[in-house]
């Protein structure tokens, strides 16, 4: 049984891995020369982590850990709003958020699969969808593909989602623009974590190679880019407390990456069509505001990959592929809601109820200590399919 995987991204890689160790012949088509990810660092939650745990990966990936300790959200003058122990979360969750390079985190799942697993250089241009009695057929600028499974991993612009689901609006606007940044970590003490200012947020995560991953979030109009990123950012950001100018300062300005991001605002009525499966961004592309991104797509293609046997027939395959609809899509739709409510509690442009929000966010911390944690349970307490 033939399967083509069209992306690399986390996703993408994670579900052909998961159908190699299957045993299905699987193709990776990625449009981009060369593997490389897109962004700079991720955090990977205990959800994700279980999901890689089913590859056998889950441990190289624990090694990247950095720190083991108290993040916090604090204000941008530095008060501090809330604390996070890392030995609760661990407590609660079986595992830590493990902060990493979305290069190193990708080096360990693509290294699962044979190097000729991969069609690099080769662009998606649309997707037949097939059946129980016709196998899936896509379309590519090097000529048609078949296999008997199909697996759309091509992320939030995706052409194949566009295919399936012509009726589907796409991605929109979510009015947030993101910028993110790998600089070396400053000296001096510190606590991980986000800052909360008005609209705007600002998060800090010291990675294990003596560097720190920090991204950046504000409201504003799409489509705007700026002459020199980093200057942007001191603009908005230099007056905040240690090491928010610090590690903008450190930035080389060719560096700073800077994004509109794009959501999924209205599900998708299925995961799949035919022998195409949808996954990832593609699927249910999220706001950064929970973390989840990565991880819901490493939770997608470990599901499907558990789903589908590969020695299924057509018509197996596509049953096989409504229940992973069932399992996933609910799910999917899920995260992205909390997600783009979570922005709106982080980037509150309402003085008066970002002040309550803080003093909320202070008391509850008092008063019940794991409020924050229990908020979690939905998000990161999955577990993989048997």
């Amino acid at each position: 049984m033939k399967a083509i995987v069209v992306g690399a991204g986390f996703g993408g890689l994670t579900a052909a891995a998961g159908l190699f160790q299957r045993g299905w012949d699987v193709t990776v088509v990625e449009r981009a020369p060369e593997l490389r990810p897109v962004g700079s660092g991720l955090a990977v939650a205990p959800n994700g982590l279980r999901a890689l745990d089913t590859l056998g990966a889950g441990d190289a990936v624990r090694k990247l850990a950095a720190f083991q300790g108290d993040a916090a959200v604090t204000r941008s003058d530095g008060r501090v709003i809330a604390r996070t122990a890392s030995k609760a979360i661990i407590r609660r969750f079986g595992d830590a958020v493990i902060p990493a390079t979305r290069s190193s985190v990708m080096d360990v799942i693509s290294g699962l699969l044979p190097a000729d697993t991969f069609r690099l250089g080769v662009e998606a241009k649309g997707v037949e969808a097939g059946g129980a009695s016709r196998r899936p057929r896509l379309l590519t600028d090097s000529g048609p593909l078949e296999a008997d499974l199909i697996v759309a991993a091509d992320g939030v612009n995706s052409v194949l989602r566009k295919a399936l689901f012509p009726e589907h609006p796409g991605a929109v606007y979510s009015g947030t623009t993101a910028w993110r940044l790998l600089v070396p970590t400053p000296k001096g003490d510190f606590l991980p974590g986000e800052v909360w200012g008005g609209s705007q947020v600002f998060g800090i995560t010291p990675l294990a190679d003596g560097r720190t991953y920090a991204y950046a979030a504000d409201y504003a109009e799409p489509g705007i880019t700026y002459p020199d990123e980093r200057a942007e950012l001191l603009r908005r950001f230099g007056a905040w407390h240690f090491p928010v100018p610090q590690l903008i300062s450190a930035a080389d300005p060719e560096t700073v990456l800077h994004n509109d991001i794009y959501e999924i605002a209205q599900p998708l009525s299925a995961y799949h069509r035919g022998a195409v499966a949808i996954l990832g961004d593609a699927a249910h592309a999220m706001t950064p505001h929970l973390g989840q991104g990565a991880n819901q797509a490493m939770e997608d293609g470990v599901t499907l990959a558990a789903l589908v046997g590969p020695s299924q027939s057509s018509t197996e395959v596509v049953t096989a592929l409504a229940q992973y609809t069932a399992l996933r899509a609910p799910r999917g739709a899920d995260m992205v809601r909390r997600s783009h409510r979570m922005g709106a509690l982080t980037q509150s442009t309402s003085r008066p109820k970002e002040a309550l929000r803080n003093l909320g966010m202070r008391l509850a911390g008092r008063l019940v200590p794991d409020l924050a944690l229990r908020a979690m349970d939905p998000v990161v307490a999955w577990q993989p399919p048997q």
